[in-house]
């Protein structure tokens, strides 16, 4: 299959909204849901508070008219790095949220590939099966975060570099995008015995995909209340991309339980 582009994959994220609100599969969602609102929801709001005060910490600027070029090189800089460590602090939430969620979004990851491939499922999932999971999923998430911090301090230094600071938050967001693309896709793929540098190798080979469906997530997570809901979407959309367009770069095992697809229902965008 020919791969799709960034703007194809970026459409992914209202499948997955589409999907997430599937009779049979919305009853997997509450609990992904539900986490994501109580880490975004009280780290949001703990940030926010801070950054205000912060900023009206810096009002004493504004006695300054005889500097006003100073001061307005100075809010510009401060303004940008206020923009980075947001973005870098979307990042960290998120990643909380799925270290925390992580069983439960491989859950729905897992139905929501076997509603899109027709897949039957004999055995309802237990405590014991997601105990099970917990070391794999959690090794994975640990990954993730060495990865973030490896990635994230250069991008971080490059603040205090003049001249490149001005698209620092350009490579910042192209790396955040970059990073939820492999986040999510790790679900889908690590249900199939994808460790997470398998799940980079399969980014690389179609990145302007998983750029694409990562900029759509990274979007979407800077928005107030609808970052709440991005979580369980994003599991679900990036299944259906494994599904329509990555299968042949990690080919589906059947899980055990499961029987083999008698009929395709997969959702193209």
């Amino acid at each position: 299959m020919k791969p799709i582009g960034p703007t194809q994959a970026f459409g992914y994220i209202v499948t997955g909204w589409r999907l997430m609100r599937t009779p049979g599969l919305r009853r997997f969602v509450w609990m992904p849901l539900l986490i994501n609102v109580l880490v975004f929801g009280v780290l949001g709001w703990s940030l926010y508070s801070s950054a205000n005060d912060w900023l009206h910490s810096r009002a004493f600027l504004s006695a300054l008219p005889d500097w006003w070029i100073i001061h307005a090189i100075d809010t510009l800089l401060r303004w940008i790095l206020g923009l980075v460590m947001f973005v870098a602090m979307a990042f960290l939430f998120t990643l909380l949220a799925n270290l925390i969620g992580a069983p439960f979004n491989g859950l729905l990851a897992e139905r929501v590939e076997a509603h899109l491939t027709g897949r039957k499922i004999t055995t309802d999932p237990s405590w014991l099966t997601m105990a099970r999971s917990v070391p794999r999923l959690m090794a994975s998430e640990l990954s993730k975060l060495l990865y973030l911090l490896l990635c994230l301090l250069p991008l971080l230094l490059l603040q205090f570099i003049p001249v490149i600071n001005l698209v620092a938050p350009l490579l910042m967001f192209l790396f955040g995008a970059w990073m939820f693309a492999l986040e999510y896709l790790d679900y889908p793929l690590g249900n199939h015995g994808a460790l997470f540098r398998d799940v980079r190798a399969v980014a690389r080979q179609r990145r302007r995909m998983a750029l694409g469906f990562g900029s759509a997530v990274a979007l979407l997570s800077a928005v107030p209340i609808v970052n709440l809901f991005v979580m369980p979407a994003a599991v679900a959309g990036a299944t259906a991309l494994y599904v329509d367009h990555l299968r042949s770069l990690y080919p589906l095992t059947p899980a055990a339980g499961d029987q083999p697809a008698t009929s395709g229902n997969i959702t193209h965008v």
